[in-house]
């Protein structure tokens, strides 16, 4: 089976050894993805509603970039640093994938790589075999 790395830029994806996605097969995995942008700043300080949003963004486009979309996503899991905050990321995933519904995780966590990111989220889609 051929394997497809997907590279988002980030400097940690050299420096940890990851791919922002992969895909063997029919299957993508993508990886836990935070609100830092292309500059290293951090989208929505405070705000996990912002934060959920860039990242579900920055998702679709590893998965348009390994022949998938939204619709292709099987399941997710949502990672919190403040669980009293969950409905701003609810919120986000549900504008995103209110009709899809995928099989949903989502968990706090004491912390994540930076201080100032609240939210990580992974996915995984399934895209029909032969689907380039």
């Amino acid at each position: 089976m051929t394997r497809r790395n997907i590279s988002s830029g980030s400097p940690w994806e050299g420096s940890v050894g990851y791919s922002r996605a992969v895909r063997v097969g029919h299957l993508i995995e993508v990886a836990g993805t935070t609100a830092v942008d292309a500059d290293g700043r951090v989208v929505g300080p405070d705000d996990p509603y912002a934060q959920a949003r860039y990242i579900l963004e920055k998702i679709g486009r590893a998965l348009a970039e390994a022949g998938a979309g939204f619709e292709n996503v099987i399941r997710t899991r949502m990672f919190v640093t403040d669980i009293a905050r969950w409905e701003d990321v609810g919120r986000a995933h549900g504008e995103v994938f209110g009709e899809i519904r995928p099989a949903a995780t989502l968990v706090q966590v004491a912390s994540l790589v930076r201080p100032e990111l609240l939210v990580e989220i992974e996915a995984t889609a399934v895209v029909a075999e032969g689907t380039p």
